[in-house]
């Protein structure tokens, strides 16, 4: 495992440091923004403009670095990210941090598809597989770590501004440093919705709810958490701990959608899902333990959605075109980002915290009816038709990339 990983030390380190200021940066903006009076509709606009430069970061970072390089990409990524960050400290209105917010959306997915282009290009064969689960985990520690680390100072200074903005800097220096060959051209998101939406009518949909619901609970988790009286490590928990059970809950989940129809296994997972918020809505806890236990459990399920409509989608695709049906629906995912967020953040504003889970509700109540439709039209695959799960980043940290990396070498090369 050692000899695995010592070669690629360098480039996980950039993307660790990547991942810990983004998860500082994702936090500290809701906290303060509530803390300033920045209203719910306001702070789900900031997710919405992340997720829309996220999804052109993802289109348009590959004609970049065939312009410039990956070196030179990365560095001009990572320091327009920590001049956003700085900036939202200087101009403390939600109508300047959206468009910042975009840019850092777009940095943040051009950094993390340059880092794993370069993991890709080191992985062989036989380790690929090990170093997509490192470059995962990794990825996960980092994030969790640096909302975690917002509960160790004061939030309303200028700290957790400045910190984010510093390790975005560090980032850089990892790559910039690297004697690495310069990795193959970056994979571009492919989005055909025709073609797939005639090969799996439950992926496209679903993946569309499913960007609505977690991009929504992303966004403003933190804000219900503080509306609802929690104190700040357990408002940093409440964003944190529902990624890490939907991590976990992939493995088992991922086992038992290979072994039955997978739309059967989505729809359990979105009843679930759809029963926690209901029960968010219809209870309305302020207890920290009940709200830190139905997060995890709601964290569990909608994270867990994501691969499994990925898996599903490539059951029916021609083979080797992983990364084409991935970088798609990751588009159409990213659509739905955009959505949730506005629509959750005005449901907050107009019926109270209740507005984030009623959103929610709503996609994954869709979720359920769509599915058991297209279950009576289509006949389910059996073990031998279907591709093998494969556990996935959740939409918001994924990129095209994520699937080359994903992937065996012989089709990322076609890819």
């Amino acid at each position: 495992m050692v000899r695995q990983i010592l070669p690629i030390s360098a480039l996980l380190l950039g993307s660790a440091l990547l991942l810990f200021a983004g998860g500082m940066n994702a936090l500290i903006l809701p906290i303060r923004g509530t803390q300033e009076g920045f209203g719910a509709s306001a702070l789900g606009l900031l997710g919405s403009g992340w997720a829309v430069g996220y999804v052109l970061g993802c289109v348009w970072m590959a004609r970049l670095v065939g312009k410039v390089g990956h070196i030179r990409a990365f560095s001009v990524t990572a320091a327009f990210a920590a001049v956003a960050v700085l900036l939202s400290l200087i101009f403390l209105t939600p109508w300047a941090w959206i468009p910042l917010r975009a840019i850092s959306g777009f940095c943040f997915a051009g950094a993390a598809m340059i880092v794993e282009s370069w993991l890709s290009e080191r992985a062989d064969p036989a380790s690929r597989g090990k170093i997509f689960g490192i470059y995962t985990m990794v990825n996960l520690t980092a994030s969790t770590a640096g909302q975690m680390v917002l509960t160790l100072g004061d939030t309303r200074g200028f700290l957790f501004f400045v910190l984010p903005a510093i390790f975005y800097c560090l980032a850089l220096v990892p790559t910039a440093m690297s004697s690495t060959i310069t990795p193959r051209p970056l994979a571009s998101a492919k989005l055909d919705l025709r073609v797939l939406w005639r090969n799996s009518p439950v992926a496209v949909f679903a993946v569309f709810c499913v960007g609505i619901s977690n991009g929504a609970f992303g966004t403003l988790s933190a804000v219900y958490a503080d509306r609802v009286g929690l104190v700040l490590t357990s408002v940093a928990l409440f964003a944190s701990l529902p990624v890490l059970a939907g991590a976990l809950a992939q493995v088992p989940i991922g086992i038992l959608s290979d072994r039955v129809d997978r739309r059967l296994v989505l729809v359990a997972v979105a009843v679930l899902g759809l029963a926690t918020d209901l029960a968010f809505i219809l209870l309305r806890p302020e207890d920290r333990a009940i709200n830190l236990s139905l997060a995890a459990l709601f964290g569990a399920m909608i994270y867990s959605m994501y691969p499994i409509i990925i898996a599903h989608a490539n059951d029916h695709a021609p083979e080797g075109t992983f990364i084409q049906v991935s970088g798609g629906l990751l588009m159409v995912f990213g659509l739905g980002s955009i959505i949730g967020p506005v629509v959750a953040g005005f449901g907050m504003s107009a019926l109270s915290e209740a507005g984030l889970f009623l959103t929610s509700a709503g996609a994954h109540g869709l979720i359920v009816l769509f599915t058991l439709l297209r279950i009576r039209k289509r006949a389910p695959l059996t073990e031998e038709e279907k591709t093998s799960f494969v556990a996935t980043p959740t939409g918001r940290a994924a990129t095209p990339e994520t699937a080359v990396l994903a992937v065996g070498e012989d089709e990322a090369a076609r890819g």
